[in-house]
């Protein structure tokens, strides 16, 4: 049997790894170990973070329309429960978008949410 030579094999894997972590600081770009360690935390933290970015949005968001809503003298759970029982279907993402860049109809908004109340 003849004799097999991995060195093509193990260069094209060093080098895509290292390709990988080009913008990785220090050794962790230069030298193979260190980059497939820093490669590997790098990729378990982007695939952790697209999902936790969800959440950090939602957040956000919550945070903007109790800010906007407390300003025209609703609570945010108040506000809420007001559009829904009103069958105003705008979505958190929406309503924050409403709140910093269009205020009148936010006001609006939180009038139909202070009428179906009360």
């Amino acid at each position: 049997m003849s004799r097999v030579k991995r060195g093509v094999t193990t260069h094209a894997r060093h080098k895509k790894i290292l390709h990988m972590t080009k913008g990785h600081f220090g050794a962790r770009s230069k030298l193979f170990r260190t980059a497939n360690e820093s490669m590997i935390h790098a990729l378990l933290y982007a695939f952790r973070d697209r999902r936790r970015r969800k959440r950090d949005f939602r957040r956000l968001w919550i945070t903007r329309i109790n800010a906007a809503s407390r300003q025209q003298g609703l609570a945010y759970n108040r506000f809420m429960h007001g559009l829904k029982q009103a069958n105003v279907a705008l979505d958190r993402k929406m309503l924050a978008d409403l709140a910093v860049h269009e205020p009148q109809a936010f006001r609006a908004l939180a009038d139909v949410a202070k009428t179906t109340q009360g």
